[in-house]
């Protein structure tokens, strides 16, 4: 497909009759976007009407919504903009439902989160601007063959696209007695292929045996979650929403058969991984809401704007640790005789590796109750905030 053949109604991955979408929750957005045309009002005064069609509701995909509105309501004043978040549980004929209801009411931009919703929205308008977010590679999404960056036309937007080989060397840094290594992941997702693919090649190259475990929806996710579980000695995870809607599932399952997974994302980490080189969702939502405010107040042209990333990092599991009450968190974790057993269990294959924590607690008889007590509270505090 050419760049510059963006008709209205593009051929891609069009459907027809859907069911009704799932509003977004109540502290996500106010979805009271009005419909009027206000083409000709003068940009100081116009009130701009976003839609929003998110493919399913889990962590990241929130937290780039959430990241999108809060940065876009930053920039525009939250009495000048509108938005209208509808959520598509996870079912792409909805997208295109929700997509082409925001094209009849004439909104000014469109985010589309998550692949499925950007094929929806490439497909129905090519006059509105749509940004995407949530998307690995945008080339493999709009079958756009040598892909430059920039898509061009009415569509542009971020992409959650991770180091794939530094994940893949995750792998071998964590577990190098790994012989097996199974790919787990949704065959409906072409951004989950793709991501499995350049795993695959890459650690096939170094010598580990891939072995891919897909499923074709979430009725699927335990039956062949066990499979993986039982045939590897890691699991890999990409990106994938199906996966990321079913942690709890896929946590279960490893867990019972103590095969660790490295996971795509953050979420998917909490969830059933033991460590995971991620970006931040909210943050690339909010990169999101920088790109469409420029465009929004005519400072950009869509058609230009090549496709933004977010950096990534390294993130593990987290245990807190009371150390005792003869000890400070420092005399603790700075002695050698721990640090070594912590050591060996991770190089035996007792743990995974992992971030300890010490909350602040110092015993003494005088205040006892109450330096425990500040413990605990700080303890909840830093869960919370996780």
């Amino acid at each position: 497909m050419e760049e510059t053949e963006m008709k209205n109604k593009r051929s891609l991955a069009g459907s027809s009759a859907a069911p009704a979408a799932t509003a977004a929750p109540a502290e996500a957005a106010d979805s009271s976007a009005a419909t009027t045309d206000t083409s000709a009002t003068d940009a100081s005064d116009k009130v701009f009407n976003i839609g929003v069609c998110q493919l399913v509701q889990h962590e990241a995909l929130d937290a780039a919504t959430k990241g999108f509105i809060d940065t876009l309501t930053e920039k525009l004043g939250a009495d000048k903009v509108n938005f209208d978040v509808q959520v598509a549980a996870g079912d792409s004929a909805t997208c295109s439902t929700i997509v082409n209801s925001f094209v009849s009411k004439k909104y000014d931009l469109i985010l589309a989160n998550a692949t499925a919703a950007l094929q929806a929205a490439y497909n129905a308008t090519s006059d509105i601007p749509v940004l995407g977010t949530s998307i690995t590679e945008y080339g493999v999404a709009l079958g756009i063959d040598d892909f430059s960056g920039t898509v061009g036309g009415n569509v542009s937007g971020t992409s959650d696209l991770a180091p794939l080989t530094e994940q893949a060397d995750m792998i071998l840094e964590l577990f190098p007695d790994a012989k097996t290594v199974g790919l787990l992941y949704c065959s409906a997702e072409p951004n989950s292929e793709y991501q499995v693919k350049v795993v695959e090649e890459y650690l096939t190259e170094k010598g580990i045996d891939c072995t891919r475990f897909s499923f074709a929806d979430s009725n699927d996710v335990a039956s062949v979650t066990t499979k993986a579980a039982a045939d590897s000695d890691v699991i890999y995870i990409p990106t994938d929403n199906t996966a990321a809607s079913c942690t709890e599932t896929i946590g279960n399952i490893v867990l019972a058969a103590k095969t660790p997974v490295i996971a795509g994302e953050a979420g998917l980490c909490r969830g059933c991984g033991v460590a995971t080189l991620s970006i931040s969702y909210y943050d690339l939502g909010c990169k999101t809401g920088e790109m469409a405010a420029q465009i929004l107040l005519g400072e950009a042209d869509v058609s230009e704007m090549p496709i933004a990333y977010a950096d990534a990092s390294k993130q593990y599991n987290i245990i807190y640790f009371f150390h005792g009450t003869n000890e400070t968190q420092d005399s603790f974790i700075g002695d050698e005789l721990v640090k070594n057993a912590i050591d060996n269990m991770i190089d035996m294959g007792i743990c995974e590796p992992f971030i300890m924590v010490c909350p602040t607690y110092y015993y003494n008889y005088a205040d006892r109750a109450t330096n425990l007590g500040s413990a605990f509270h700080e303890l909840a505090q830093a869960m919370v905030e996780r």
